[in-house]
C-alpha cells in the first residue's frame, strides 16, 4: 500500500472521484499544509492557518499507478484557478499535490507540465512535499455518498 495526497478544492467531490478507482483501497478529507495543529474545519475555512483541504489517497501500486491517480486529479478540477474551485475563494480550495517521496515528486512535476498542453491557461498547481494529514471531522468523511450523490463536479 502506498499514499497520495491532493488538494483541488472542496474536498467532497475529489474523494468521490477517487474512490471509484480501481485499485484505490481507502479516501479520507482532511487538512494538510498549514501551520496549525489539529485544525478543524472552521479553523480551515477562516483562512489562517494555511491548510488545504486534502483528500489522502491509499492505494495499492500494483493495481494502479500513482501517474494514473495524479490524472484523476487532473480531471477533477481546473488547476489554472488560484486559491479557488467555482464558488469556492479561499487558500483552502488550492490546487495542491503533496508529494510522498522523490518517486511521486518527479511524476507530479512531469504530470504537470505534460497537462498543461490541455488547459488554456498556466497551471498554478502547488507541487510540495506532504506535510501531516489532519483528518476532518467524521461528517465530512464520504460525504456525498452518505447523501446519496454521486459527484459534485464543477467543471
Amino acid at each position: 500500500m502506498e499514499k497520495a495526497m491532493f488538494g483541488a478544492g472542496c474536498f467532497w467531490g475529489v474523494e468521490a472521484a477517487f474512490r471509484q478507482v480501481k485499485g484505490v483501497l481507502s479516501t479520507a478529507v482532511g487538512y494538510s499544509g498549514g501551520h496549525l495543529d489539529n485544525p478543524t474545519y472552521k479553523d480551515v475555512c477562516s483562512g489562517r492557518t494555511g491548510h488545504a483541504e486534502v483528500v489522502e489517497v491509499e492505494y495499492d501500486p500494483a493495481q494502479v499507478s500513482y501517474d494514473d491517480l495524479v490524472n484523476v486529479f487532473w480531471d477533477n478540477h481546473d488547476p489554472t484557478t488560484m486559491n479557488r474551485q467555482g464558488p469556492d475563494v479561499g487558500a483552502q480550495y488550492r490546487s495542491a499535490i503533496f508529494f510522498h517521496g522523490p518517486e511521486q515528486e518527479v511524476a507530479a512535476k512531469a504530470s504537470k507540465e505534460k497537462a498543461q498542453s490541455r488547459f488554456k491557461n498556466k497551471i498554478v498547481t502547488e507541487i510540495t512535499a506532504a506535510s501531516e494529514f489532519y483528518r476532518a471531522e467524521d461528517y465530512h468523511q464520504q460525504y456525498l455518498e452518505k447523501r446519496g450523490l454521486a459527484h459534485c463536479s464543477i467543471r
